[in-house]
């Protein structure tokens, strides 16, 4: 089992770090790409708990529903923020910034438990605003349309740490497959209709931004989240989230044969803090994490 549970964090990992790599290669409005990830991965989970998980949909409350639209929303939120961020800054600068939702999350934490910030947190927030600061300072060199680009991806990982802290409180008693299949298709549909709504093209693009928004959808989202979701049940949850550290690192390298983009100098010093203070973060967040299930 160990070296499956390796096998399938490193695949996981990696096929989450393409991501930006197909989205800038589908070259389409970002609302149109989001909504085409997140609506062909939809369909896929929900034909795969349909089949695999008919059953555990009984484990859906009434009171779960509102907490699962919440999720979606939130989910929705954040592949619109981040994915139209890719198209204002550099891919290594966008996704550095949208991984640093684990900070969100430890702070957040500490306030749920009406408790003082730790000195881990304190650390983590202060170490990733100076490397935030770095990359910005470089990016302000490269123009304000990039710093707006910071912000969008900013406000990406805000929005995930949103949809992980509703989510956490639902996870415990819905099983994996029902719970993304419901998720998923509320932000798809949010997606869809803000997409439409917007005036996105959705139809009459070009055969190439089809193929990368449907590789978008399948690898990032239902091969990479899935065998991140079913290394969790086989790893501590605070192994498989420094594992995840590796995305922006790796999206960063492909990102240079890939689509020719060299990000400026200050992402190295920049992007070292901010996983500094995203594992900082995590430690904080585990050491917090067992007085919560205490008081739940």
């Amino acid at each position: 089992m160990g070296v499956r549970v390796y096998l399938g964090v490193g695949v996981g990992v990696l096929s989450m770090s393409l991501a930006a790599i197909f989205i800038r290669l589908a070259d389409a409005p970002p609302l149109t790409v989001a909504a085409y990830r997140m609506g062909i991965a939809a369909i896929v989970v929900g034909v795969m708990a349909g089949v695999a998980a008919r059953h555990q949909f009984v484990t859906i409350r009434r009171p779960d529903l509102l907490l699962l639209v919440a999720s979606g929303v939130f989910l929705a939120a954040h592949f619109a923020l981040w994915i139209t961020s890719l198209s204002h800054t550099s891919v290594a600068s966008s996704v550095l910034f949208v991984t640093t939702t684990p900070i969100f999350v430890a702070v957040a934490g500490h306030y749920y438990l009406s408790d003082r910030l730790g000195w881990l947190t304190t650390a983590a927030v202060i170490v990733s605003l100076v490397g935030g600061v770095i990359i910005a300072a470089g990016d302000w060199a490269e123009g304000e349309r990039h710093l707006y680009g910071d912000a969008l991806a900013l406000a990406g990982a805000v929005a995930v740490a949103g949809y992980l802290l509703v989510g956490r409180r639902v996870r415990s008693s819905i099983p994996t497959l029902p719970y993304i299949a419901v998720v998923y298709a509320v932000a798809a549909v949010v997606l869809i209709v803000g997409a439409v709504a917007s005036g996105s093209q959705m139809l009459g693009l070009p055969a190439e931004s089809y193929f990368w928004m449907a590789v978008a959808a399948l690898v990032p989202q239902v091969i990479g989240h899935s065998l991140i979701n079913w290394a969790l049940g086989h790893w501590p949850a605070v192994n498989i989230t420094l594992a995840v550290r590796a995305e922006p690192v790796i999206a960063a390298l492909a990102a240079i044969p890939v689509l020719g983009e060299i990000p400026a100098w200050t992402v190295i010093p920049g992007g070292a803090l901010l996983l500094v203070g995203a594992y900082l973060a995590i430690r904080s967040e585990a050491r917090q994490r067992p007085r919560v299930a205490e008081q739940d």
